[in-house]
């Protein structure tokens, strides 16, 4: 591990070479490889466990990098990198002959964004390459939001982890597909939908895939802890059969003899909900219960993307839910 402020020199050279690095975003950490290699990007894919069908989303270091790499783009397409790159949006594009196939899983369009973390700019700029970065873990299991998050989930299959500290949004990049004029969400993410219907008007939502993803992270199941996990129903007490149970709350913590408890906001705060979601599923996680049980948030702004995660994590362990 090392640390980003002194490390974006080599971890870059590391980019350049064909190998993996492991940084921080705004969002989560990123795994990275140069998206224009192939056999790099298939590295990824092998690191993570993460089936081909599903695309990966290269990263730029600025918005100028769009153009010189997919050529011109849709007028949509450009008012939402101007009003929101970098920050947590990632835009579908038509994927350019420069970027190999491996990358997008076969499809013929790309998502793309700009971090809105210097460190991240910062890295991808000293490599001189686009970089390729789903989030640094095993596929399917919760989202790393610190440095050491990723080394135990990962461990030697990254080639070096930038510590960047923690990530500042906590989820995700919303997903975007503009290229018609109309904007459609494909993933609930980081940035609310209420803000991308203040700088463009009405947009559709229309998260979760079935078959292929357009898209990545729209499996109906995902995020999840290896902790078996369930939507509590509200104001549910600890069962009394002896089994150490966890519980995630988002402002109060709840009545009963919980074996342990994670609070998202006690103020109540949404973006702090977000922020915390990950690192509290990891301490959950980690705390040796037999089942998590978590409680959804207020489903307005980014709420909307906290619960999202929510519940494709209790999917996973409770397909029907």
């Amino acid at each position: 591990m090392l640390p980003a402020d002194s490390g974006i020199a080599e971890a870059a050279s590391v980019l350049r070479t064909g190998g993996l690095v492991a940084f921080p975003t705004e969002t989560v950490y990123g795994l990275g490889a140069n998206a224009l290699d192939a056999r790099a990007a298939a590295r990824i894919f092998e690191a993570k466990a993460r089936p081909s069908f599903d695309p990966l989303i290269t990263h730029l270091a600025d918005a100028a990098e769009l153009e010189k790499l997919v050529g011109a783009v849709p007028a949509a397409v450009a008012a939402l990198t101007e009003r929101f790159w970098p920050g947590p949006l990632t835009l579908i594009v038509d994927r350019p002959a420069a970027i190999p196939p491996i990358v997008t899983s076969g499809l013929p369009t790309m998502a793309v964004r700009v971090p809105d973390n210097a460190y991240a700019r910062a890295l991808i700029a000293e490599a001189g390459v686009p970089v390729a970065a789903p989030s640094a873990n095993r596929f399917g299991q919760l989202s790393p939001t610190r440095a050491e998050h990723v080394v135990r989930g990962l461990g030697a299959a990254v080639d070096v982890v930038l510590d960047g500290g923690p990530t500042r949004c906590g989820i995700e990049s919303t997903i975007v597909d503009a290229r018609d004029g109309r904007p459609v969400v494909l993933r609930l993410g980081a940035l609310p939908v209420e803000a991308l219907e203040e700088a463009v008007g009405p947009v559709t939502v229309r998260p979760g895939s079935s078959g292929q993803p357009v898209a990545p992270g729209t499996l109906a199941a995902h995020y999840a802890p290896r902790t078996p996990l369930r939507l509590a129903s509200g104001g549910e007490p600890p069962a009394a059969d002896g089994v150490r149970r966890g519980f995630l709350a988002f402002r109060d913590r709840p009545a009963g003899d919980w074996a342990a408890v994670e609070v998202l906001s006690a103020a109540g705060d949404l973006t702090e909900a977000a922020a915390r979601l990950f690192d509290a599923l990891h301490e959950l996680d980690a705390a040796g219960v037999a089942e998590i049980l978590v409680e959804p948030v207020p489903e307005v702004g980014v709420g909307r993307a906290v619960n999202d995660r929510l519940r494709r994590a209790a999917a996973t362990w409770h397909p029907a839910a």
